[in-house]
């Protein structure tokens, strides 16, 4: 299992993703699993998929604002614990859990 936390207080979020090849989207609209209303974050923002080796990664779905991992732009990329993901202003610890 994979935990991303947001680190401001302002948005107090936590998302958990589960072993199983899933893939979650995040963003603004209702139609998200992961629904981020802040600012700067698009309806669609952002793909998280779990493979089945329960590696984590990000893939950007054309956002306005980017998505961002350790202060890199990125259109795709494995997420690690002790990462941090960010999604409009709202930034998320990267944290893997047993």
């Amino acid at each position: 299992m994979w935990i991303l936390e947001s680190t401001d207080p302002q948005f107090d979020l936590l998302f958990r993703m589960l072993p199983g090849g899933e893939a979650k989207t995040m963003g603004r609209a209702p139609r998200a699993d992961f629904i981020v209303d802040a600012p700067l974050v698009s309806r669609l923002h952002c793909r998280l998929n779990l493979d089945e080796r329960e590696q984590l990664a990000v893939e950007d779905l054309g956002s306005t604002n980017g998505t961002w991992v350790n202060g890199h732009k990125v259109q795709r990329a494995p997420l690690l614990a002790g990462d941090k993901l960010k999604v409009g202003r709202v930034v998320f610890d990267i944290r893997g859990a047993d």
